[in-house]
């Protein structure tokens, strides 16, 4: 009885809805003014929806995606016609006729729907729910209707029939935040929208019409009937025949979903940061930040910097970088279960000695993405693993000394500065050799001051200690007494330099790509001779007799070399180990992000094994 008096009720209403569909229409025909300021009036350069940012691994395979809507918007040509047919017929039958909205769908929606249990059709044209998905809000009323149908028309006059067909099926919602044909593709079927048969085409055809009531994920047996009315629909109207269409039907319907990638958060989030670095030197906005004494003027310039990074993202980009997702896996794996004491942290940074590339960071036990990144952002003093870099090296460099030179090892102040070795002991005469890799602080501080403040300083600006400053430049600094010290990137990045006496600047990222392939940045910088070759000869026997003799003894490796720097801070607060194999170079800093004594640990222990796992084959 209620299905037949809304059918009557429909008969009835027919005849007031041509009416007014008569008037709008003449006043929009007549009204020569109202039509030149809708023109000029309606914008539809809307803001496009933020597209995935996908990291790769050094392999190319993806490891780690940022979004909040799963996007993968395709042109109409990638699209399969039998796709389009599917919409087009089951949405908008005059499609290619209507100039934006259809009277007689909403008449024909009206009449079937009335006699129907449920809604079966809507009377909404393609360019009318394109209007309302993305250019309008989804309130309910009269005033928002008209605006509708106006900016159907309007829509209509500004871009072709194949444009806004294109729109509409990148803009259409899926369910679980998907939203187009192409992400809906790789959603449900874990495959791109080229390799669907038939029956996947016609099945994620069926979930926009009601997300929520054809939700596959929910309600596949639905999903699954509406599948076999759009076939057919199809039938119907000649664009497949029977036969085909009761084919697709049989064809079994596998859902593969795809997860949302965010492995290795450690390296996803250093990536990120340096992705940033790189944008910010290829486009000159660091240049500009440095040079600007105004605060004012800073602050401008960091909103263009910053509006750009998320226009950069938001476009949807692909950062290939050099991640060995194998090795990164059994860092994080390894590293941590050799954590065991409670809030005991550490960070890591491993690099291939080949290419200079950042192909594991660890950025603390426990973490997860955009968590604090012990890798590049703890700042710590390094202890004597700073003493290759700013004494020793530098003394090889401009003194006449070997490793076998005998120098004063005995007691040394300057001014009021008076530094004690380890456990007090007190030296004669030694051996650089001996000095070096038992760690006497009273010989790194004597050469320091043989070399000179400035000039051994000079010797550490090709690289990238980012904290370091004039405050820095006292004698303390030669056995790691800093203001605020470097990251473990940063250190890892420096003795680089001992592999050949080359540099260049560390990196993670390889390239950004757009969607479509098209390289927008890569790193562009060369090497260059920062040491003598004799120096690095003499750094790299030193390094190896502290693994060998000296305080790295119980570092092990599976190399023909391998060599390192232990520093331990004032009070116990910071361990280090800085150093490298025959393959890779690396860095490990262990201790807790609110510094606290660390003596009653099995440091050494401990420490020598975080140093192990990261230069390990």
């Amino acid at each position: 009885m209620r299905q037949l008096f809304g059918f009557i009720a429909t008969i009835i209403a027919i005849p007031v809805l041509f009416f007014m569909y008569k008037l709008l229409i003449s006043e929009l025909e007549t009204n020569s003014e109202l039509q030149r300021n809708m023109s000029s009036a309606v914008n539809f350069e809307a803001p496009s929806p933020p597209a995935p940012v996908v990291l790769k691994d050094s392999t190319g395979q993806v490891f780690s995606e940022d979004y909040v809507e799963w996007r993968q918007p395709l042109t109409l040509e990638k699209i399969p016609y039998l796709l389009q047919q599917l919409f087009i017929y089951s949405e908008d039958l005059r499609f290619y006729e209507h100039e934006g909205y259809d009277f007689s769908a909403i008449v024909r929606a009206f009449l079937v729907n009335s006699s129907s249990d449920g809604i079966e059709q809507g009377g909404s044209t393609i360019t009318q729910q394109l209007v309302r998905m993305k250019y309008l809000s989804a309130e309910q009323s009269y005033e928002r209707k008209v605006t509708e149908l106006l900016y159907a028309r309007e829509l209509e006059k500004q871009f072709e029939k194949e444009e806004i067909l294109e729109m509409y099926m990148n803009e259409m919602y899926f369910g679980n935040l998907v939203y187009g044909v192409g992400a809906a593709s790789t959603y449900y079927f874990n495959k791109p929208l080229s390799e669907l048969n038939g029956a996947e085409l016609a099945f994620i055809a069926s979930i926009p019409n009601n997300p929520s009531l054809y939700d596959p994920l929910k309600n596949f047996d639905r999903t699954k009937e509406r599948q076999e009315r759009l076939l057919d629909i199809l039938v119907r109207e000649t664009v497949i025949t029977q036969e085909q269409a009761e084919d697709f039907k049989e064809m079994p319907i596998t859902l593969n979903v795809k997860e949302k990638k965010n492995l290795y958060p450690s390296y996803s989030t250093f990536v990120l940061q340096e992705f940033k670095e790189l944008v910010g030197e290829s486009e000159g906005f660091t240049e500009r930040l440095s040079k600007a004494t105004d605060p004012i003027v800073r602050d401008r310039i960091q909103s263009e910097f910053d509006k750009r990074l998320s226009d950069l993202q938001a476009s949807g980009i692909v950062i290939d970088t050099s991640l060995n997702p194998t090795k990164q896996k059994m860092i994080e794996l390894n590293m941590s279960s050799r954590l065991r004491t409670n809030e005991l942290q550490a960070g890591g940074a491993v690099i291939d000695n080949k290419n200079r590339e950042i192909i594991a960071v660890y950025g603390g036990k426990g973490y997860k993405k955009y968590d604090f990144n012990r890798a590049f952002q703890a700042v710590r003093q390094p202890g004597s693993a700073i003493k290759p870099l700013l004494v020793y090296a530098p003394l090889f460099e401009s003194v006449s000394y070997v490793p076998d030179s005998i120098v004063d090892g005995s007691q040394i102040c300057i001014g009021n500065y008076c530094p004690n070795n380890y456990g007090g002991a007190v030296y004669g005469n030694v051996s650089i050799r001996d000095a070096f890799k038992h760690s006497y602080n009273s010989v790194a501080v004597r050469m320091f001051q043989k070399v000179g403040i400035d000039q051994a300083f000079s010797y550490l600006e090709p690289f990238n200690f980012n904290h370091i400053t004039e405050k820095d430049h006292t004698y303390p600094a030669a056995l790691g007494g800093f203001e605020s010290g470097m990251t473990v990137l940063e250190m890892a990045d420096a003795y680089t330099s001992f592999i050949d006496g080359l540099y260049k600047p560390v990196r993670a990222i390889r390239s950004v790509k757009n969607t479509e392939g098209q390289v927008l940045y890569q790193w562009n910088e060369e090497k260059h001779s920062v040491w003598k070759p004799k120096t690095v000869n003499m750094i790299r026997e030193l390094l190896s007799e502290v693994v060998e003799s000296g305080t790295g003894r119980g570092i092990s490796t599976n190399s023909s070399y391998i060599g390192a720097k232990t520093g331990t801070t004032d009070n116990y607060h910071d361990y280090w180990i800085a150093g490298m194999n025959d393959q890779y170079t690396a860095a490990v800093w262990m201790g807790y992000d609110r510094p606290r004594n660390m003596k009653h640990l099995q440091s050494d222990k401990i420490q020598h094994d975080l140093f192990s796992i990261l230069i390990e084959k």
